[in-house]
């Protein structure tokens, strides 16, 4: 009988717990719930950043993927942020925490340009 109750016991146990699970990471409790940015991804694919120009939210993290077989760079024109040569498959990224215009360039290739522009 005391098995049976202890069981008992366990399982209400975990039920509250898990009725609390959602309410993880949310700002104040029930409030509403803050996400992180989602990732946004740029390819490097035949000599050009694609997208070229991308808009996101401060917070955003942005990934260069190098797609081509010759190595590449991302590199702030303002000195905010600097990859070494990515070669085939190879990523950088950089998380933007202020608001701005962010040009960059392969410095390998500088007629390579982007943009990336948090709002």
């Amino acid at each position: 009988m005391r098995r049976k109750v202890a069981w008992i016991g366990l399982a209400v146990l975990l039920i509250a717990l898990a009725t609390m699970l959602p309410t993880v990471g949310r700002a104040g409790g029930a409030g509403a719930e803050e996400k992180a940015p989602a990732g946004v991804v740029v390819k490097i694919d035949n000599f050009s950043f694609a997208p070229a120009a991308v808009t996101v939210p401060v917070g955003t993290t942005v990934t260069w993927t190098n797609r081509d077989d010759i190595p590449h760079t991302v590199v702030s024109t303002d000195d905010v942020f600097k990859s070494k040569a990515l070669d085939t498959d190879d990523k950088f990224s950089f998380v933007f925490s202020k608001p701005g215009t962010y040009s960059y360039f392969c410095s390998l290739h500088p007629k390579m340009t982007g943009q990336i522009i948090v709002q």
